[in-house]
């Protein structure tokens, strides 16, 4: 059982690309994905799991690094919640995206690092440690940074509640990282054993999300795409660059500007899908950008977790 979560671990970007084949195939197939049961957001339920076995691998120690390396940490939170939701959005302007894509690529930019991102530094023999806590840290202080800078953004076009989306983030973000870092805090040898299985699991859950989420918006994929994973690609690799540059403007060792970098591209895109839908279910594109993004960030991050670990 084990090799089979380690063999889903390791090929999971593989798996994600048979979700997306399967799902523009068959787009009706994962349509429960993005639908409710007794009154429960199954999305937002998927998303909960993967911030939960988040939480299971956390310590307070993860934390505690704010203190032991408060420059790394601080560069990493400013570019974080400043360089990705500035360049999303002169990126939307720039390639003129409609209303609906606009709101999926700020979200995208807006919203914290993703998990992924501490495994692709550990391929790329970066610093796992502040690569952990700056994905706890940017996650943790999202429920504020996120609503705030998507109003400073677009507030103006687009009518949202900033509030409600703060709420959204607290039940889907907060809660479960906090039972997970409970459970860890009481049982951690049992939690330990749960490594093995846990991102696994996590990349399941990503992978049934963006089948959903592509399966649903398939006609606009297939009519935008060309547009959309232009701009993605040029915004996973501008903040790429853009995290190389800052950490070697604030004087960081080589591994500490490896994982600034993949820090800063690398997005809690399913998040980003469960805001858009939640908060903007009158643009269904909106959804879009985030699965996009995902399918990608896991893509090129893997190809450039081999360039980072052989050439740099």
């Amino acid at each position: 059982m084990k090799r089979i979560f380690k063999f889903i671990e390791k090929y999971y970007f593989i798996i994600v690309l048979l979700a997306v084949v399967i799902s523009l195939i068959y787009p009706n197939s994962f349509k429960w994905v993005l639908s409710e049961y007794n009154g429960i957001n199954i999305l937002n339920l998927l998303l909960s799991i993967i911030l939960f076995t988040m939480g299971t691998t956390l310590k307070v120690d993860d934390f505690a690094n704010v203190f032991k390396k408060p420059k790394e940490i601080s560069v990493g939170l400013l570019a974080q919640y400043l360089i990705m939701p500035v360049l999303a959005f002169l990126l939307a302007r720039l390639f003129c995206l409609n209303e609906a894509l606009t709101v999926g690529i700020v979200l995208v930019g807006t919203v914290p690092g993703g998990t992924a991102s501490d495994v692709i530094t550990f391929l790329s023999k970066g610093d796992v440690a502040l690569s952990v806590s700056l994905t706890a840290v940017s996650t943790v202080v999202s429920p504020i940074l996120t609503p705030i800078i998507t109003l400073l953004l677009i507030g103006n076009q687009i009518h949202f509640n900033p509030v409600d989306m703060f709420v959204s983030i607290l039940e889907i973000v907060i809660i479960p990282i906090i039972i997970g870092l409970a459970l860890n805090y009481k049982f951690p040898k049992f939690c330990d054993e749960l490594k093995d299985y846990l991102p696994a699991i996590s990349s399941i859950v990503i992978c049934l999300i963006v089948a959903g989420v592509i399966g649903a918006n398939k006609q606009a994929i297939l009519t935008s795409s060309v547009i959309i994973m232009v701009v993605i690609v040029l915004q996973y690799f501008i903040a790429m660059l853009l995290g190389v540059g800052v950490g070697y403007l604030a004087g960081m060792e080589k591994k500490q500007i490896i994982t600034i970098a993949i820090e800063l591209s690398f997005q809690n895109s399913g998040l980003s899908t469960g805001l858009a839908k939640s908060h903007f279910p009158n643009l269904t594109q909106a959804t879009v950008p985030g699965a996009l993004y995902s399918v990608w960030q896991n893509l090129a991050g893997s190809i450039l977790a081999y360039v980072f670990r052989r050439f740099v």
